[in-house]
């Protein structure tokens, strides 16, 4: 078990990210490495363009998407999220901590209410820290890609 950092026993905490990952940038990385140091394995939920409600849908083909995230080193294993339900991959998953990036618009005792209700026993986390470099959101990533070529 991992408790405050620290690894106890035997038991390998599997913390959960999830998140669109339509143009990787460094906000990405440290949101996922954050995420990592929570727990001993980081499995990553690419959420399917088809299911993107809340900002508009990724450039970037699901398949590639989660062949970039399943690319990088701190990342244990990433899987494409349900075209119908986002707790079915945690079922499969069976986090222990789930981890929400700072900006992500999830309210922390819903999803565990919701959670607990589905019968998952899974803790979340909020990741508190974020990066203001000029390119570290897909969003600003396009507006200067437009920006350059209009």
């Amino acid at each position: 078990m991992f408790i405050g950092g620290q690894h106890t026993g035997d038991v390998l905490v599997r913390v959960l990210a999830t998140g669109t990952f339509d143009l990787l940038h460094p906000g990405h990385i440290l949101y996922l490495s954050e995420a990592k140091n929570m727990g001993d394995e980081l499995y990553v939920i690419v959420a399917r363009g088809s299911m993107i409600r809340h900002k508009p849908k990724p450039i970037i083909p699901d398949e590639q998407r989660l062949e970039m995230v399943s690319s990088l080193k701190i990342v244990d294993k990433a899987i494409l999220g349900s075209d119908s339900d986002i707790f079915i991959p945690i079922k499969q998953i069976q986090p222990d901590i789930i981890a929400l990036g700072y900006d992500q618009g999830f309210d922390i005792q819903q999803l565990e209410k919701d959670l607990q209700d589905k019968g998952f026993a899974c803790k979340v986390v909020r990741v508190r820290h974020s990066l203001s470099c000029p390119l570290c959101s897909s969003g600003k990533i396009i507006k200067k890609i437009l920006e350059r070529y209009k």
